[in-house]
């Protein structure tokens, strides 16, 4: 099985990128929002971790806006709680999928917490600033602060396009993204 991990900035459009390959996408956000939705056991967590936030089940994006942007620590007892269970769902979907000729790792923090491995081939998706921040204050629930936030915790975009095999620049429009695709996976299969 060929793992592709993509990477790049927050709203670059990573998971736009992964989904056409056409290939099976471990999308790491969706995850998360399906803890918070369904998963008791992450909310007693979070419940036991951060009294003074989390108080709702199903767990509320409000309530874990307001405990990240509090202070830092709450970001960290976040992380520690979720990615635990985001890599149980990630492992799941690697066994669910291990006969597939090619599988796509949309994982935010893929290199931060060293998930990815020598042999996954990286893919970094550059997209114009401008086009970026467009496209981040167009969502009904963009914080800045939160952005920011999410920002620091993150290695150097230059760091991530030295890492990855491929750069996919994404002009946000299906065409020259598909083009890219096409290219890579003809060097790779």
């Amino acid at each position: 099985m060929i793992k592709i991990g993509i990477l790049g900035d927050i709203g670059s459009g990573k998971s736009h990128v992964g989904r056409c390959f056409g290939y099976p996408v471990f999308n790491a956000d969706k995850e998360v929002i399906k803890l918070y939705k369904n998963d008791l056991k992450v909310f007693k967590k979070l419940l036991k971790s951060l009294p003074k936030f989390i108080y709702s089940f199903p767990i509320n994006k409000k309530e874990i806006t307001k405990a990240i942007l509090s202070n830092n620590s709450n970001l960290k007892k976040i992380i520690k709680i979720v990615h635990k269970e985001v890599r149980k769902k990630m492992n799941a979907f690697l066994r669910k999928n291990k006969n597939k000729k090619i599988i796509i790792l949309d994982i935010p923090l893929l290199l931060e917490n060293k998930i990815n491995n020598k042999k996954d081939i990286l893919v970094f998706v550059e997209s114009k600033k401008s086009d970026i921040l467009k496209r981040l204050k167009k969502r009904n629930n963009f914080n800045d602060k939160l952005y920011r936030k999410f920002k620091d915790i993150q290695l150097p975009l230059s760091y991530k396009k030295k890492k990855s095999k491929f750069i996919i620049k994404n002009d946000f429009t299906n065409k020259s993204v598909k083009k890219s695709i096409k290219s890579i996976l003809k060097q790779i299969i």
